[in-house]
């Protein structure tokens, strides 16, 4: 009963939020007015309260545009953990696209899609890429390209910097910025997680979506650890493979320290 009690107040509590400042979103969006931005994060920092994740961050947003967030990527967790730190846009791959209430949620938030079975450096991508930093949009990107159990950090695709290479061609000066970020889940009530007890919020390729969520919405006290890296300069004389190399490090030094 308790169970129930909670999934039906966080629920209720993102029905309510969604309703109240949907029609400012898409009149915003309509009118390309800035508002469009704001709507998301407050969103997001609701869906934080309710579910009860507290943040402790390490480091600063860089300051510095066009800025590209990289971040490693454990569940669907770190979607509500970032876009409540700051007003972001993500890329996510095409198939969020037809998730039910989350790929709704997703193009509401002006995601930008990504099709892995296409070439990553097709003009239509490259140019959503580079119009949203253009525009002042700090971008998202996990070159994982998928989930992990929270307790490392997987190899990076650098072929998924393929369209962030081109988009960087695009945007004035020839560079952009990217921050490594590492998002690591230490706690649960104030009671450390340790490497078993991860699952609680990481959510792996192997895990159905509506168990996990479940298993969030019950716990009701989550702790995570944001950091934020020394900003890397992307410019014409950086491959792809030496940003992603350089990210991957950068982020896997700082999740180790977090979860240590």
């Amino acid at each position: 009963m308790r169970a129930a009690l909670r999934i039906l107040w966080v629920l209720a509590v993102l029905i309510v939020t969604t309703f109240v400042l949907l029609p400012f979103h898409l009149v915003a969006l309509v009118y390309k007015d800035q508002v469009s931005r704001v709507t998301p994060r407050i969103w997001h920092l609701i869906a934080r309260w309710a579910l009860g994740i507290k943040i402790k961050y390490r480091g600063k947003i860089s300051r510095q545009r066009p800025l590209m967030l990289v971040a490693n990527h454990s569940s669907w967790l770190d979607i509500v953990t970032l876009g409540s730190s700051a007003p972001v846009v993500f890329i996510a791959k095409s198939e969020v696209r037809d998730w039910p209430i989350f790929g709704t949620l997703a193009k509401l938030q002006h995601t930008i899609f990504i099709d892995r079975n296409r070439r990553l450096s097709t003009g239509d991508q490259v140019s959503a890429i580079a119009d949203r930093m253009k525009n002042g949009d700090i971008v998202v990107l996990f070159p994982e390209g998928t989930t992990s159990d929270g307790n490392f950090v997987m190899p990076f695709k650098s072929a998924l910097f393929g369209a962030v290479q081109r988009a960087q061609i695009d945007l004035p000066n020839h560079e952009l910025i990217i921050q490594p970020v590492s998002v690591a889940y230490v706690s649960a009530h104030g009671i450390p997680l340790g490497r078993g007890g991860r699952d609680l919020a990481a959510w792996p390729g192997d895990v159905g979506l509506l168990p996990h969520l479940y298993q969030v919405l019950i716990e009701g006290s989550m702790g995570v650890e944001i950091t934020y890296g020394d900003p890397i300069v992307f410019d014409d004389g950086m491959k792809r493979s030496e940003i992603a190399r350089l990210s991957e490090d950068a982020i896997r030094d700082s999740l180790n320290r977090s979860l240590r």
